[in-house]
């Protein structure tokens, strides 16, 4: 039994780390960036492009103890398309405080050790802009990945999900 267990235990754990070193899924992005507070939590449509994965939704997840407000972004998923193994590339994510409170981003959290976020850290008042940057890192990679960054603001709908999307060639 225990040792049925500890195989067990070391499959989970190496599950683990191999699951950021190759993705070759790809998973579509949408487009719908406008986040606003005043409306109530929808579940999921249909929308098979849904990147939140249901384990997310028993991990704790920072509260803001700021106001909410809402927001818009430029985009919420980007394709750096082709890019060599090995490329540290980066893209700059837009975000619009498009409420009367101020925005504060509280976290980034990307989903695998190769992105790294730089974000906005000041307050961002009603009507400004703000940045998400997330680098990455393709040379643990092949082929076409998917990856995310979770945005924890002080907004109803949080985290806000950012993606993208890369081919990486030899």
């Amino acid at each position: 039994m225990k040792k049925t267990f500890s195989i067990i235990a070391l499959s989970v754990i190496g599950f683990g780390f191999i699951s950021c070193k190759k993705e070759n899924k790809e998973i579509a992005g949408t487009e719908t960036v406008a986040t606003d507070s005043t409306d109530a939590m929808p579940a999921h449509s249909g929308d098979s492009a849904a990147v939140t994965p249901a384990a997310d939704e028993t991990k704790a997840v920072p509260v803001s103890n700021q106001p909410s407000t809402t927001i818009a972004l430029s985009e919420s998923n980007f394709d750096f398309g082709k890019i060599k193994k090995g490329d540290k590339v980066e893209h700059v994510y837009e975000i619009t405080n498009t409420g009367t409170n101020p925005l504060v981003i509280s976290e980034v959290k990307p989903g695998c050790g190769c992105t790294a976020p730089d974000f906005t850290k000041e307050p961002i008042m009603p009507g400004k802009k703000g940045k998400i940057t997330l680098h990455f890192d393709s040379t643990n990679f092949d082929g076409n990945v998917s990856k995310y960054a979770d945005v924890f603001a002080n907004v109803e709908k949080a985290p806000i999900k950012l993606t993208f999307t890369a081919n990486i060639q030899p």
